[in-house]
């Protein structure tokens, strides 16, 4: 059989809302193309399985960055690690090598990028792994164009263009290589100037935006990002309403068969986390009717017993918080809606549906949007056994310089006890992240000697286009361009979690 498009990918292939493929798929195939998966490729003969597509191949390393998948914080393989049940099979920088493959063996074929390692490496970068500065994959790659972020709009409209032999160039949430610079493009340092100055790397990450059109200059070429499409809720309930079978292959992946997405992006805009220039920096919700009636439609599965796994997002309590009245950040805005009502009400809905037993919200939380009522209904009636909280840290600074410094920890807990329930609360710290001494690790440590269930303290990872990161390669806060103390040694990494665990 013939494909209008073939899509390339590091991950195992699963027809289900969660599986962002997935969705790609089902759209273009709900507007008669015709698409092909080749899932896990992991040798150059798998790129060869389903023949040539008649329009284009799409590559992504899948849902997580190759690097990331494959490596601990300390660059150790993650397959060597006894402590780990790691099932992965993925070629670092999959992308560019999945790209190579095909331009070896279909060279005149289309190459379209997407998924978190090609969005979040569309400028130059900084790659931790090989502690030097990277161009833009497209240039390492030799495709066509990148689809950043979750790309519905954007595959739909490539396609598109390319059947009726059309150009790549005004595409809202891609980027391409240009010899020429468009009037309405904002410029970011060039290649060159980064190269030679950590100052101008943090002017670079300070322009970094999904809603604007950037260019930056690589020798004699551009590479230019159209800024992202609007998403809107009717968009979501169209993608998610989709006729998917929800097959799970894999039994690593079951415990996420019944979860359901209610809504995309984070307002939280965390220093060390790239989401917000993924999905972007506004909240976009479904709308209540298209996730209850998801629910509905889970009861008619077979293997369903009444549980809902998990109904979230990137935090699930952002659901509901949707505004686009400003270019402002939202969780620093005194008008944002904080009583999650909106959320409550929904919950109540779900649960009232004919055939539910339960459902969890297993996603975590942002514990400084969590109204008192909302966490009297999650304890009540939505946690299996844990809630999964994510402080980070402890110390101020620190917190200032993850841009997690919003909430009021000890209140929180104090209000989580006073609801005397059997039900524990699960914590997420980080450590080594920039700023970090071996003074902020043991106020660290002693912070969590007074909590239960804190088994995941993450040592920090430099990834690319992350704040933090920028932190980690400069050693300057990108804002102020003041001295930031980095632990860069392995054995420093190392002893800071080693304290926390030992306190």
């Amino acid at each position: 059989m013939e494909y209008d498009i073939i899509f390339v990918t590091g991950d195992i292939f699963f027809d289900h809302p969660l599986c962002g493929l997935a969705i790609l798929k089902r759209l273009l195939e709900k507007q008669g193309y015709s698409v092909g998966i080749i899932d896990q490729a992991q040798k150059e003969k798998d790129i060869k399985k389903l023949g040539k597509p008649n329009l284009f191949f799409g590559v992504t390393s899948g849902s997580i960055d190759s690097m990331v998948r494959n490596y601990t914080p300390l660059k150790k393989p993650r397959e060597k690690d006894k402590n780990l049940d790691y099932n992965e099979s993925v070629p670092d920088r999959a992308v560019t090598v999945y790209s190579n493959w095909i331009k070896k063996n279909f060279r005149d074929s289309i190459i379209v990028l997407g998924g978190t390692e090609a969005s979040l490496r569309r400028f130059v970068h900084y790659d931790y792994w090989e502690n030097r500065l990277r161009k833009p994959i497209l240039f390492d790659s030799r495709a066509d164009i990148v689809a950043y972020g979750s790309a519905e709009k954007q595959i739909l409209e490539i396609a598109k263009r390319i059947k009726n032999k059309k150009d790549l160039k005004n595409i809202s949430g891609t980027c391409i290589i240009s010899k020429e610079v468009p009037s309405d493009f904002t410029e970011l340092p060039t290649y060159d100037e980064i190269s030679n100055s950590k100052e101008r790397f943090c002017d670079m990450q300070n322009l970094l935006s999904n809603n604007k059109n950037l260019s930056q200059k690589i020798d004699n070429r551009y590479v230019l990002q159209y800024k992202s499409p609007k998403y809107t809720s009717k968009d979501l309930d169209e993608y998610y309403e989709l006729p998917f079978t929800r097959k799970i292959p894999s039994k690593h992946l079951r415990g996420f068969e019944f979860s359901i997405v209610t809504h995309r992006g984070c307002i939280g805009e965390c220093n060390f986390c790239a989401l917000s220039l993924l999905q972007g920096n506004r909240i976009v919700s479904r709308s209540e009717e298209s996730i209850l009636k998801e629910i509905k439609s889970l009861i008619k599965l077979p293997y369903f017993k009444g549980n809902v796994d998990d109904l979230g997002g990137p935090s699930a309590n952002m659901y509901g918080m949707d505004c686009n009245r400003c270019d402002k950040s939202c969780i620093d805005c005194k008008q944002l809606d904080r009583s999650n009502k909106r959320l409550i009400n929904l919950l109540r809905k779900a649960r009232k549906i004919e055939g539910i037993k339960n459902v969890y919200v297993r996603s975590g939380i942002r514990y400084d949007l969590a109204s008192p009522e909302y966490l009297k209904e999650l304890v009540d009636y939505h946690i299996y056994d844990t809630l999964r909280v994510a402080p980070e840290h402890v110390n101020k600074e620190i917190l200032r310089l993850m841009n997690k410094d919003k909430g009021d920890l000890k209140r929180f807990l104090e209000d989580f006890n006073k609801l005397k329930s059997s039900k524990e609360l699960c914590f997420y710290f980080m450590t080594a992240h920039p700023g970090s001494s071996m003074k902020e690790a043991e106020e660290l440590a002693e912070a969590v000697k007074g909590l239960k269930n804190t088994d995941a303290i993450q040592v920090f990872t430099p990834s690319p286009m992350t704040v933090s990161t920028c932190m980690y390669y400069t050693s300057l806060d990108p804002k102020t361009k003041k001295h930031i103390y980095i632990p860069y040694t392995y054995s420093e990494k190392k002893m800071q979690k080693r304290i926390a665990f030992k306190k």
